[in-house]
């Protein structure tokens, strides 16, 4: 690993650290009023859930930056020439070692074995991009997902300030969260591995290696099996929440046509 990215990872680490510790304090206490009302345990939270925010806002921003204009990975998705997503990657990977000793640190209250699987998965597969800077295509591909996250963790703030399921903010963040997360981490699954097939047996595919090709390849099979989990998770939430509207809406209804028929019988 080259001297800028390990200053890259290490500064996203600070950074990501800060913006934890003081900058999401000062902004949520600012803006939210109901922030400062909060169980210590839910503050530490709420930080950690507006830190991944913002991280998923800048690589996945940066990922499409990357997809419509860096010729040369997409030309070659293995070996590519890969100094910018190297970049992008090492601010994820500072994010993510951020985030795990948050949770080691954290564990009572925000512990997920989920989440440490998913991290040690991608920490996995990202360091042989940092190494040997293979697979800058597929890395950058698999950053889009954080495209969801934004709205995942706006689900949580909703939810801890207690605003109604029932509430129109609500309900269109949660539709535009199973929308965006199906986007970005399952529709894409098919032409992902359409591309990653085409690579075997090629002699870009070869020249990997036996121990990149498997960090690569299983990194990616346990990512989409979480995915997949997640996704099943939000489906349920959301049929959930659209079945409570429908119920809601009929009683609503209900009162009217009795009045009606009263009026009728009358």
């Amino acid at each position: 690993m080259e001297t800028r990215e390990l200053t890259v990872v290490a500064g996203s680490f600070v950074g990501f650290q800060l913006l934890f510790s003081v900058a999401s304090p000062l902004f949520s206490s600012t803006f939210t009023p109901g922030y400062s009302r909060l169980p210590t345990s839910k503050l530490t939270e709420w930080n950690s859930r507006l830190v991944s925010s913002v991280h998923a806002l800048v690589v996945g921003l940066f990922c499409l930056y990357i997809l419509w204009f860096d010729d040369a990975v997409n030309a070659d998705p293995v070996w590519g020439e890969p100094g910018l997503v190297k970049l992008n990657v090492a601010i994820t990977c500072g994010y993510l070692i951020y985030d795990l000793v948050l949770l080691a640190t954290n564990w009572s209250t925000m512990g997920d074995s989920f989440f440490v699987c998913h991290h040690l998965a991608a920490l996995y597969a990202y360091g042989y991009v940092l190494t040997r800077g293979v697979l800058p295509y597929f890395a950058n591909f698999r950053l889009l997902s954080e495209l969801s996250t934004p709205f995942v963790n706006q689900r949580w703030f909703y939810e801890v300030l207690k605003y109604p399921r029932s509430d129109r903010l609500v309900v269109a963040n949660g539709m535009a969260m199973a929308v965006v997360f199906f986007m970005v981490r399952i529709f894409v699954m098919p032409p992902y591995w359409a591309r990653v097939f085409s690579t075997f047996g090629t002699e870009a595919f070869e020249r990997l290696g036996i121990g990149a090709q498997v960090a690569w390849i299983t990194s990616c099979i346990a990512l989409d099996i979480l995915n997949t989990i997640w996704m099943y998770k939000i489906a349920r939430g959301c049929y959930k929440v659209m079945q409570g509207a429908r119920a809601r809406k009929a009683e609503d209804v209900s009162p009217v046509k009795q009045k009606q028929m009263n009026n009728h019988t009358d």
